[in-house]
C-alpha cells in the first residue's frame, strides 16, 4: 500500500540529451538513488531516466530544457518499491 501511495506523487521522466549536458541535467533530476543514463545510437547523446516528484517537475522543466534536454516524456508510476 505504501508503494502505491508513494508512486502517486512521483513521475517517471525520460529524456534525450547531449552527453555534455548530462551532469547539469542530473543535478535537477537526482532520481531515487541516481538517474539511469543509457547511450543512444546517435554518437554523443544519451537517454536519462529518473523519478521526480510531480510538483518538483514543473519547477525544473525549463531548466532541463535550457540544459539541452529534448524529447521529454513524463509517465505515471504505478508503484515504487524501495
Amino acid at each position: 500500500m505504501r508503494s502505491v501511495k508513494k508512486a502517486k506523487y512521483n513521475k517517471y521522466v525520460l529524456l534525450n540529451a547531449p552527453n555534455s549536458s548530462i551532469e547539469k541535467i542530473c543535478k535537477y533530476l537526482p532520481g531515487i538513488n541516481s538517474p539511469t543514463i543509457v547511450p543512444l545510437a546517435k554518437e554523443g547523446w544519451s537517454s536519462i531516466h529518473s523519478v521526480i516528484g510531480e510538483n518538483d517537475f514543473w519547477n525544473v522543466i525549463e531548466k532541463i530544457k535550457s540544459a539541452g534536454a529534448e524529447g521529454i516524456l513524463i509517465l505515471p508510476i504505478e508503484k515504487i518499491i524501495e
